[in-house]
C-alpha cells in the first residue's frame, strides 16, 4: 500500500512546519511526516524549512546567526498567513517548533513515521550528521521510525559513516543512471524523487517505484495515478485528500 506523507505536515492548508500543521496531519491519518531541520547557532534544531527567516517570520537572515530562543520570539509573517484560504487569527500564536517538539509529538502516534531532510545543500553545519543522530536518539521510541533525507550525497555517507541501521533517502530532481546501484551501495531505504522528473520518465521510473517517495503531489489527477502505479510513498501537501482517494480505491477493490 502506498504511503501518505504530509509535506512539511499539510502546509497546502495549515502554516508549513508548525505544530499545527503536524497535529493536522497526523489527525487526516497520516503515515508519515515531512519535515525540515537546521542548526541555530547554539546548536539546536529548528524545525524550518527556509534557511533564512525572510518568507515565513517578522525576522531577517540567517537561522544559524540566532538562538533557538531569539528564533522563538519571532512570530509568522503576516503576508504568509494571510495568503490561506482559511486563515486563521490563532495562527498567529503558533512558534517555529523545535525538533524536540515534534519527536514528542510523534511519539504518540506509534504507527507514524518521521522523515527528517537536513537542508546540507544550503549550509554545511558543522558535524550535524552525528549531532542529530545523537538528538534523534533520546527518543528511542521514535528512533525506529525516522528517515533521513538529504539532496546532498555526502550527508548520507556522513548518516551511513555514524549509524550503519539509519534509515537514508536520496532526493533527487533529475534523472539518475542505474538507481539500483546507488542504493545498493548507500544502503538507501528510498529515492525521494520529484514528481515531475517521475512523470517525464515514467517508464523508466516505474520498475522502481516499491522504492520510490514522490514528492510534493498536490495535483488530484496525479494523486491518483501514483496510487494506481503503487509507489512506495506520496509527499503531499494535501494529505487528507491522498488518503481519501486511497480508501477509494481500496473500497472499489
Amino acid at each position: 500500500m502506498t504511503k501518505v506523507y504530509g509535506h512539511r505536515g499539510m502546509m497546502g492548508v495549515y502554516p508549513e512546519n508548525t505544530l499545527l500543521s503536524f497535529e493536522k496531519a497526523l489527525e487526516a491519518g497520516v503515515d508519515g511526516l515531512e519535515i525540515d531541520v537546521h542548526m541555530t547557532v547554539d546548536g539546536e534544531f529548528a524545525v524550518m524549512h527556509d534557511a533564512t527567516l525572510n518568507r515565513t517570520t517578522n525576522g531577517f537572515g540567517a537561522i544559524t546567526e540566532y538562538t533557538f530562543s531569539e528564533i522563538r520570539e519571532l512570530q509568522w509573517n503576516h503576508p504568509y498567513l494571510s495568503s490561506f484560504q482559511r486563515y486563521d487569527k490563532s495562527w498567529e500564536e503558533e512558534k517555529i517548533p523545535s525538533l524536540a517538539e515534534v519527536l514528542q509529538l510523534v511519539s504518540t502516534y506509534p504507527d507514524v513515521a518521521l522523515n527528517i531532510e537536513l537542508k546540507t545543500y544550503e549550509n554545511l553545519y558543522e558535524n550535524i550528521e552525528e549531532k542529530l543522530l545523537d538528538y534523534v536518539a533520546k527518543y528511542p521510541d521514535v528512533k525506529n521510525r525516522v528517515i533521513y533525507s538529504s539532496f546532498h550525497l555526502p550527508t548520507l555517507i556522513r548518516l551511513r559513516h555514524y549509524d550503519r541501521d539509519a534509515r537514508l533517502a536520496w532526493i533527487i530532481n533529475q534523472p539518475i543512471s542505474h538507481p539500483e546501484d546507488y542504493i545498493d551501495i548507500l544502503g538507501l531505504e528510498a529515492l525521494h524523487i520529484g514528481v515531475d522528473t517521475f512523470l517525464q520518465h515514467i517508464y523508466h521510473w516505474s520498475k522502481w517505484r516499491r522504492l520510490l517517495r514522490v514528492w510534493t503531489v498536490n495535483d488530484k489527477d496525479t494523486l491518483k495515478q501514483l496510487l494506481d502505479i503503487k509507489v512506495k510513498g506520496i509527499i503531499t501537501d494535501y494529505p487528507d485528500r491522498a488518503i481519501f482517494y486511497r480508501c477509494e480505491r481500496y473500497a472499489m477493490a
